[in-house]
């Protein structure tokens, strides 16, 4: 009899159940597809990674909006570059400098005591009118001199 238990012994499976592998990697699919429309909504904006320095005179000269502490719109191009000109007017402008000059530095320079929400609205309508990069004008801090 015992000879007869060692006959009809289990084999042992060498297979791999990958039922919730499969499971996995649809719960992880389906986060994908969620988030990645999260995370590229907003405005592209190349940040400096080392301290700023000024531009090469040889560079083209930059198209600047300047936004002053009222959250008015101004262009450095045009006839009268002292009037403030509305969001349609500055994307027209915007994306006919860029059609014509298509190397042409955009530049924002924001009133310290404008709100943040006009700059960032500055910037998405230079990215509508086809701006690629965005760069934002400040001034170098007042340094102790040393005596």
């Amino acid at each position: 009899m015992a000879e007869q238990h060692q006959r009809y012994k289990k084999k042992i499976m060498a297979e791999i159940n990958v039922v919730p592998y499969i499971d996995v990697m649809l719960v992880l699919l389906i986060i994908f597809m969620i988030t990645a429309p999260l995370l590229s909504q907003g405005i592209k904006v190349e940040l400096p990674q080392v301290v700023s320095e000024p531009l090469e005179s040889d560079t083209k000269e930059p198209l600047v909006v300047t936004v002053n502490a009222e959250g008015d719109y101004f262009l450095n191009i045009g006839e009268d570059t002292e009037t403030p000109v509305n969001h349609e007017l500055l994307v027209a402008r915007v994306a006919a400098v860029l059609r014509h000059q298509p190397g042409t530095p955009v530049m924002v320079r924001g009133d310290k005591d404008v709100n943040y929400g006009k700059v960032v609205i500055a910037m998405a309508l230079l990215q509508k009118a086809g701006a690629p990069g965005i760069g934002l004008i400040t001034e170098a801090p007042d340094l102790p001199r040393k005596k």
